[in-house]
């Protein structure tokens, strides 16, 4: 008898741990190849800047039926529902409700538009233009180029409920819980991946310090926007139809800054700032502490805050905006703040995966295998409505194993 087919991982968030957990179930050697010095990927833990664990990543459990939200719940893990009933900042001021409703992006038949472009067509005024960069914010993208159509179109895969619930620890915690030591232990750190050669004779990738990994298969879990940037090179080269694919696929930048107070003074979730569309109370859910503010930045806002260049002028930049909302509340109580740039973090390059205009079926032609060597997982090669999210990865991680382990038991040794 021949030796049982091995497989690389490239990337150990979480589709590339949760990969490499099936494999190890199934008896499949393995190892994965990280980029980084720690696991977990967009999934990260913020430890000692409040008395409780935060996540600097993923933080919302979404949907009350994710297979990941059963597994907690078996498991008597702590979760708290959150709400996020949204406070409006429109026309400077604090409003429950806004004058015209903002239901017009959901629904179906609706056109491969953009937000913004939706927006006016259907005669909301320019005054909502903030109001309209947060709901796509939300979303993952920019209002010029989320698309309306597309974004609705997924939701009819999405099959895990409507509630977002937060976990007394962290999400973070929850996974780290998930995944066993003999695959922790499998984990490559520091080794980014910059050529993966393959043919009839299996696959070697190659890192940027000129090591090689041979394997019969591999299975590329980084984000699409690493897969975009040209960083990792494919020889031979991937088909053109999927590397357009890759390009219809938009992630933008992503940033959380965490704003500690000496009291609340803020609801518990302000949707529609220019500077940052959505602040959250980050202390739900949380024990007993200190209230801790999160603002949270998608696509331009994003990207405007990290050009400024260091920690000092963003959350100043926050403080300014929060001091309109809240008369100065937020500088008479600010204590500190820890910001995020997940634009500026090398080896993800942004926030999680949306929907463009002409988008089509991009993520089928992206998530696509190569040859029966090379394979797509993570969120963003989600095919039933679960991208963006972190039960998603971990769905498409497993579907791409058992796909690998069929085709190994097919083609191995007797």
């Amino acid at each position: 008898m021949g030796e049982i087919e091995k497989v690389i991982i490239i990337g150990a968030g979480v589709a590339g741990l949760f990969a490499g957990e099936m494999l190890h179930r199934a008896g499949v050697p393995f190892e994965i190849l990280e980029a980084t010095d720690s696991y977990g990927g967009r999934l990260a833990p913020l430890r000692d800047f409040a008395p409780y664990s935060m996540d600097l990543g993923a933080q919302w459990l979404h949907g009350e039926r994710s297979a990941l939200g059963d597994s907690a719940r078996r498991q008597g893990v702590v979760l708290t529902e959150d709400p996020l009933e949204p406070t409006y900042w429109f026309e400077g001021a604090l409003r429950e409700r806004l004058p015209k409703k903002v239901d017009i992006f959901t629904g179906r038949g609706l056109p491969d538009m953009s937000f913004a472009a939706y927006a006016a067509k259907k005669g909301l005024p320019a005054s909502y233009a903030h109001i309209i960069t947060a709901l796509a914010a939300d979303l993952g993208g920019s209002a010029d180029r989320i698309s309306v159509g597309a974004m609705n179109e997924e939701e009819k895969g999405w099959s895990s409920g409507t509630r977002d619930y937060k976990f007394a620890e962290s999400f973070f915690y929850f996974i780290d819980q998930q995944i066993s030591e003999e695959v922790k232990a499998a984990i490559r750190y520091g080794r980014p991946v910059r050529e993966i050669h393959y043919g009839r004779n299996g696959v070697t990738a190659v890192d940027t310090l000129g090591n090689r990994y041979t394997a019969d298969k591999v299975i590329v879990t980084v984000s699409i926007a690493v897969l975009k940037s040209g960083m990792m090179h494919f020889d031979p080269p991937l088909p053109a139809e999927k590397v357009a694919a890759f390009d219809k696929i938009g992630m933008e930048a992503g940033m959380k800054v965490f704003l500690a107070f000496k009291e609340k003074f803020y609801p518990a979730y302000v949707v529609g700032g220019p500077v940052c569309a959505a602040y959250i109370d980050d202390s739900t859910g949380k024990p007993e502490g200190p209230p801790v503010l999160l603002a949270y930045l998608i696509g331009e806002q994003a990207e405007r805050l990290s050009a400024l260049g260091n920690e000092e002028a963003i959350t100043r930049a926050l403080l300014e905006e929060l001091d309109t909302m809240f008369m100065g509340q937020a500088s008479e109580n600010f204590v500190k703040s820890y910001v995020k740039d997940w634009g500026k973090a090398p080896y993800v390059l942004g926030a999680y995966s949306y929907s463009t205009v002409g988008i089509g079926n991009a993520r089928v032609l992206a998530a696509a295998p190569v040859e029966d060597k090379i394979y797509f997982a993570g969120e963003a090669m989600q095919l039933n409505g679960h991208h963006q999210t972190v039960h998603g990865a971990m769905e498409r991680a497993v579907e791409v194993v058992d796909e690998v382990v069929k085709k190994i038991t097919r083609t191995g040794p007797e």
